[in-house]
């Protein structure tokens, strides 16, 4: 029986400093809060029995109200962080983006490349799977570490697909 793996990309967050490294603990705005306040009774709906997350502040507070109306814990995962690029958030970010997903195997210094994620995504749903076979596991994630979870499970996602991602965003995908 397949495993669903109930992916929810995080709500609006407090904008990355343009130039500084990224940090674990961005949290949530206040419409970021209340949208993931709302999504309680949907996600609810699906009957998860784990709640997952990355370990990054916005995408543990996105699915914190929904494990506490399931009581249950939010268990964060490292393997569930966002795209660790090698990049700095600048102005120009859309465009260095949109090299990278045209060149999919290319790193940046340090960072990892799209493939590389894709393949630690992949690496993540087979856990969920062997973890909790035939069941709902909600996961509290990121854009494009979702958009990448979503091609390593079979389906489609591009560059414009995750530009376009809505902040929160719900996808399902299903694994054995």
């Amino acid at each position: 029986m397949p495993t669903r793996i109930v992916l929810v990309r995080h709500a609006q967050s407090v904008p990355p400093r343009l130039g500084a490294p990224d940090y674990d603990q961005r949290p949530l705005t206040a419409a970021g809060l209340a949208a993931a306040e709302s999504l309680v009774s949907r996600l609810v709906g699906f009957s998860p029995v784990a709640v997952l997350s990355s370990p990054q502040s916005r995408a543990v507070q996105t699915v914190a109200p929904t494990a506490a109306a399931l009581g249950l814990a939010v268990t964060t995962w490292p393997e569930l962080r966002e795209w660790e690029s090698g990049l700095l958030p600048s102005a120009d970010w859309e465009t260095r983006y949109a090299y990278s997903w045209a060149h999919p195997g290319l790193a940046h210094g340090a960072g990892e490349s799209l493939d590389a994620l894709t393949v630690r995504a992949g690496k993540a749903l087979a856990r969920m799977a062997d973890e909790h076979p035939g069941a709902t596991v909600l996961v509290g994630s990121h854009g494009t570490f979702a958009s990448r979870a979503l091609i390593a499970a079979g389906r489609h996602a591009d560059w414009e697909s995750c530009r376009a991602m809505p902040m929160p965003a719900i996808y399902e995908v299903s694994t054995s």
